[in-house]
């Protein structure tokens, strides 16, 4: 029944129903959607969930994730509310979840509500409907779409489609290779007019900085030949600074020269590799010999590595300066230096070199076409309020169809406790070991779901998914709740089954374990006890097998051998029993006849009370053995949580929500016949059985049967007093004369 419960101060009664081990509020009407900001928080069962991995239309979910962080919350989730109430006339229609909206249900008495219902009518004109039609949400998409693909769709940014002349489209381009791009609404790359901005102040930087090496003399010194004779200057630059530099050293020390012309570690490198002009450990030595203040040689005895830039040097920069000369002194290299100066200032005062492989001419002629070029991104912005209406028409048949679901699977789990759903976090159905698991969620990443879902509780199996492609692969974590685990260990295959239809190929990679059942908890030490037995018996019989292959091995390697050495001497013969061993064989054997006298003499006296006392036996005996396994499993079984499993895929599960055995064996189905099913229970291959199982049994059954009935004295009555125990009679009682109102027995008042 369910209940109700009244928020002081906001005047609405809620309605609770009480599933999974807590309450969770009902959401019956529109009035109950419009007062979730309203309803405490901490009586939601969500907070938040993901984006990905659940059931649930992407767009929808995109659309309400006004943050874009990948993540629903519950803020999110009441401005979307309120925005779709109030943008029809009827906010009922939200509990409908109807596919498609009309225009005479948009409530367009607000300035909003009457641009969207402008845009509606544009929009069914646009499909070829009277304007008393209704836009769907294929319809709206398509629409999106459409619109999308158009040169001007509203985005601000342009593409060479948005361009009627070829200048214009080339512009476009050229734009595009200095600056880079930016995808389109359609997806085609295009401009915007940041892009545009920045191209344009650095065309106009970089025109006024040609200008600038145009008019100032003084940045060519040698005219048209200027550059050309920087570039020669500029690959020399380093070395011979480094060049003067050494030989003031040595004038400062003569004692410096040997180490400064290059170490015997250099020229061993040297010596050690093919010489070439290009060799690298040769271009590292200085460009000529160094001598106290020598003068730089330009024609000969310099470094081979060096000699071609050196006579570019010495014909493009030198000679035009200086005149035809043999060597180049500090000085006249520092004069050299200073003229070029303006020139090295000025190349590093160049603006956006990005732009320069276009061409100063083609720099021009693009600043010419900046007016056109912005206009066009003017145009694209002016279609901004288009597209933005049809965003909210899609946005409003999206929600009306959607967000009633969504919050049956946020702001309480309906959906998922209506006999096990299907609720949005349900990826699909797990087909293994003859079971069916219904509470299946895709996730990214296994072990780290693992070392939180570990805590729910539940059995959980990881399994990798594959389609028949080989390609699509996912992870799923399925919880097995009805059943044993006997058979799941990881390397198993089934078959899961998404929610569209798709079967994929399921392997467990990971299982974590936890109790799924009491009956699995009751037959637990007994399975564990003979799989104890089976350990033991293999342990023993490949230890015996192994000790007899030894021996094998060392009988055929004597006879193999007994011709070329002398015979072995005969083992001595073995002891005879000691004594101690005997007595300890008789102590234990004494122990174990008197502790089965016991049990028998326990279980004679068991037999003698009744068959009540015998029944109350064996239930005492089975409780004591599976007790502490039954215990424990129901304890874990309590505490079973679907929390920290959702927890783990992104979730914020904001209550407890119990799986309880009832409830656990709706998620996992065990296999059943069906109805009216005919069994045919001859097996041709069955294994032949041994008698001997059967004939104890049976013995069993009878010497317990004895007991029973010799204890009421039927026995003895049936052999005439020959076996068994006589059947005591209860005395007779009468009236004591010498005592009247007295009773004795029978044989007393004889």
């Amino acid at each position: 029944m369910a209940k109700k419960s009244a928020k002081a101060g906001n005047g609405h009664v809620w309605r609770f129903f009480r599933a999974g081990g807590f309450d969770q509020v009902r959401l019956d009407s529109s009035e109950d959607l419009l007062a979730l900001e309203k309803l405490d928080q901490k009586l939601w069962v969500a907070l938040a969930c993901p984006v990905h991995n659940v059931h649930f239309d992407a767009r929808t979910l995109s659309l309400i994730d006004a943050d874009g962080d990948g993540r629903i919350r519950a803020a999110e989730l009441i401005a979307a509310t309120k925005w779709t109430a109030g943008m029809v006339k009827n906010p009922g229609d939200l509990i409908e979840g109807s596919n498609a909206i009309a225009v005479n249900t948009i409530n367009d008495s607000t300035e909003q509500g009457s641009t969207l219902a402008a845009a509606t009518r544009n929009a069914l004109k646009a499909l070829g409907r009277e304007e008393s039609g209704s836009i769907s949400v294929e319809d709206a998409q398509a629409l999106g779409k459409v619109l999308s693909e158009k040169p001007f769709n509203g985005d601000g940014v342009i593409t060479e489609d948005a361009a009627q002349d070829d200048g214009l489209k080339g512009a476009i381009r050229d734009i595009m290779s200095a600056m880079g791009s930016v995808d389109d609404r359609s997806g085609k790359p295009g401009i915007n007019s940041e892009k545009v901005e920045n191209f344009f102040k650095l065309a106009r930087d970089y025109a006024a900085w040609v200008r600038e090496g145009e008019q100032n003399p003084a940045i060519r010194p040698l005219g048209a030949s200027t550059a050309d004779a920087a570039q020669a200057i500029f690959a020399l630059k380093d070395k011979i600074g480094d060049y003067f530099t050494r030989c003031a050293v040595a004038a400062f020390d003569e004692r410096s020269i040997p180490l400064l012309n290059g170490g015997e570690k250099e020229f061993s490198a040297c010596g050690a590799s093919l010489l070439s002009a290009q060799c690298a450990d040769l271009a590292k030595l200085p460009l000529a010999r160094i001598e106290a203040r020598r003068p730089l040689p330009l024609t000969k005895d310099i470094n081979p590595a060096w000699t071609d830039a050196m006579d570019r040097f010495e014909k493009s920069a030198v000679r035009p300066q200086l005149g035809t000369r043999e060597s180049l002194a500090e000085n006249d290299w520092s004069v050299i230096m200073s003229a070029f100066a303006p020139w090295f200032a000025w190349q590093e005062r160049k603006p956006a070199p990005s732009i320069e492989a276009l061409g100063m001419k083609r720099i021009l002629d693009l600043l010419a076409k900046e007016k056109s070029i912005i206009a066009l991104i003017e145009q694209d912005k002016a279609e901004a309020l288009t597209y933005a209406s049809l965003v909210d028409l899609e946005k409003l048949v999206r929600f009306r169809r959607d967000l009633y679901k969504l919050c049956t699977n946020f702001v309480n789990f309906k959906d998922f406790y209506a006999k096990g759903g299907p609720a949005i976090f349900q990826a699909g159905t797990l087909y293994l070991d003859q079971r069916s698991c219904n509470l299946c969620l895709k996730v990214d990443d296994a072990n780290k779901h693992a070392s939180m879902a570990a805590m729910a509780g539940t059995y959980l199996v990881y399994c990798e998914c594959r389609r028949k492609t080989g390609i699509e692969k996912m992870t799923i974590v399925a919880a097995f709740t009805n059943g044993d685990s006997d058979n799941l260990i990881v390397g198993r295959n089934g078959v899961f089954y998404d929610r569209s239809g798709g079967d994929w190929d399921a392997t467990i990679i990971k299982i974590i374990e936890n109790p799924i059942s009491i009956r699995q908890a009751f037959w637990l030490p007994y399975k564990g006890l003979v799989r104890m037995i089976e350990s033991q018996v293999a342990k023993r019989a490949t230890a015996a097998e192994a000790q007899s292959s030894a021996k094998l091995s060392q009988v055929a390697a004597v006879t193999a051998n007994a011709d070329k050495h002398k015979p072995e001497p005969l083992p001595p013969p073995p002891k005879k029993l000691d004594v101690g061993i005997v007595a300890a064989l008789g102590v234990a054997a004494g122990a174990l006849g008197t502790f089965i006298a016991t049990f028998f003499g326990y279980a004679a006296g068991i037999v003698r009370l009744g068959p009540v006392a015998i029944l109350g036996a064996i239930i005492g005996l089975l409780l004591l053995i599976s007790g502490p396994s039954i215990i424990l499993a129901y304890i874990k079984l309590r505490k079973r949580n679907l929390g920290p499993i959702l927890d783990a895929g992104g979730w914020a599960i904001n209550a407890k929500a119990c799986i309880n055995v009832p409830f656990g064996a709706v998620l996992t189905h065990v296999a059943v016949l069906p109805p009216g099913a005919q069994r045919d229970l001859i097996d041709p291959y069955a294994e032949k059985k041994s008698p001997w199982p059967k004939v104890i049994v049976l013995a069993l059954l009878l010497y317990v049967a004895y007991f029973a009935l010799d204890h009421m004295g039927f026995v003895n009555d049936w052999t005439a007093g020959r076996i068994g125990m006589k059947k005591e009679k209860s005395p007779t009682m009468v009236i004591d004369k010498n005592a009247p109102g007295s009773l004795v027995p029978t044989s007393q008042s004889q």
